[in-house]
């Protein structure tokens, strides 16, 4: 037996990326020692010196090599050469399968851990696949505020640690993973992780949310983690006293704007149209920063490329503006007016794309965004895809409400769906070996 590699994680305070790392280290059973660098300037500068001048948490080395932030983790997490480094791998791996689930449930968001918790007390055990955001969109908000039952709100980690848990008491199997393909040629399904471990299944909930999306500017692949970031509760205190710009017009763009004046000299909020889609309750938020003189709005403006080095991070950005709004479509417009800004950081808050891939070919419905195709509709089945089995919640189908507590209502009918699909697959069965007996 080898003897384990030393892991360290550089960590923060209010950093839901780092309890990705740890938690994710914790399920593998590997020890790490962990150095949080939330006021120690000493230690920041060491990980920064460490992190080839990366400003970002967590930074993950395995035996003094730099394995990186989350991203770069959880990409070896899915190849499976993080367990190469880690001494995990024995055999090589195998496309043997690993198990035979009755319901698997792909993804650990708040649709998916609700899913879990009902199916769960349906004695359905199912197998929970944790995904490559683990926790979903809500480990990165610091203080929900609308989800019933809290009047003083919560920290979107805490209420989805409270659901695994809650998922974990009732039977739910939890599994670090990340769902390659789903072969539904067949039955069961055949689900392959990335890191080439398959299971079967007789039913599958499609829980696995969407991801962050950047704008594929100039720019944009060089400074990611160096002054860059999607997530501003992650990453805001590292440039305290900066100048900060955050793109987007939503609610998740008015949260972070709001959240970053913790930090920030001035936000700059720089939306491409006039009026936003936040709700009402965030635009008097940022609002009433405005007239604090903390935020600044950057009407029919656009974002076209992000200046600066790794070494050094943002330096400045450079930005188009049109009075009409969309300003990209209208560059050669004399009335287009493209300017260089100084800020020290951008965050990118400009809405998701579904994670739907592995399932292409499986015959499920999605629309023109990859969102999946469900029934709808009244009475039972809702929240069924056009292949039998293969059920779909959150916002891997929700694109208009994107709110937990929709998630969570279209999680529990995932589940009771799926159990009454189950339920239709044992009386099949009983009716077959019924039938059988019979004719002996």
């Amino acid at each position: 037996m080898t003897e384990q590699p030393r892991v360290e994680i550089y960590t923060k305070d209010v950093c839901p990326y780092c309890e990705k790392a740890t938690d994710l280290f914790d399920e593998k059973g590997v020890e790490y020692v962990t150095y949080n660098v939330t006021g120690d300037d000493d230690r920041f500068e060491e990980m920064v010196d460490r992190a080839d001048g990366r400003q970002t948490a967590p930074e993950v080395f395995v035996d003094d090599e730099l394995i990186g932030g989350w991203d770069e983790t959880s990409a070896l997490e899915e190849t499976g050469e993080l367990d190469e480094k880690l001494g995990l791998v024995t055999d090589g791996g195998s496309d043997d399968v690993v198990d035979h689930r009755r319901l698997i449930v792909a993804g650990t968001g708040i649709a998916g851990l609700t899913a879990a918790i009902y199916a769960a007390r349906s004695n359905n055990e199912p197998l929970v696949i944790e995904g490559d955001e683990p926790g979903g969109q809500l480990t990165l908000t610091t203080d929900v505020a609308n989800y019933p039952g809290f009047p003083d709100g919560i920290n979107g980690t805490e209420l989805v640690n409270n659901m695994k848990e809650q998922a974990r008491q009732f039977g739910a199997e939890m599994r670090n993973g990340i769902v390659d393909s789903v072969d539904a040629s067949e039955r069961p399904f055949r689900v392959e992780l990335t890191n080439g471990d398959a299971y079967t299944a007789d039913a599958i909930i499609a829980a696995s949310g969407a991801s962050a999306r950047t704008l594929g500017i100039p720019g944009e692949d060089e400074l990611m983690g160096y002054g860059l970031s999607t997530c501003a509760t992650c990453d805001g205190a590292f440039f305290r006293g900066e100048d900060m710009l955050v793109v987007g017009g939503g609610d998740a763009a008015m949260e972070e704007a709001t959240f970053l004046t913790k930090f920030a000299d001035t936000v700059y909020i720089v939306h491409r149209r006039e009026g936003f889609r936040a709700e009402d309750y965030w635009i008097d938020r940022v609002e009433e920063q405005v007239e604090a003189g903390d935020i600044e709005i950057m009407k029919n403006t656009e974002l076209i490329e992000i200046h600066g080095s790794q070494a050094d991070g943002v330096d400045h950005v450079t930005l188009v503006e049109h009075p009409d709004g969309h300003p990209t479509d209208k560059l050669e417009d004399p009335e287009t007016e493209e300017f260089d800004f100084d800020v020290g950081a951008v965050f990118f808050a400009i809405g998701h794309t579904p994670n739907t891939d592995y399932l292409s070919g499986t015959g499920v419905e999605t629309d023109d965004e990859g969102y999946l195709k469900t029934r709808g509709g009244d009475g039972g089945g809702q929240t069924e895809t056009a292949v039998s089995g293969i059920f779909g919640a959150g916002d891997v189908v929700d694109y208009h409400y994107q709110q937990a507590v929709t998630a969570a209502g279209m999680g529990s009918k995932a589940a009771i769906d799926a159990d009454e699909y189950l339920e239709e697959l044992d009386r099949a069965a009983a009716d077959e070996v019924e039938a059988a007996a019979a004719d002996d």
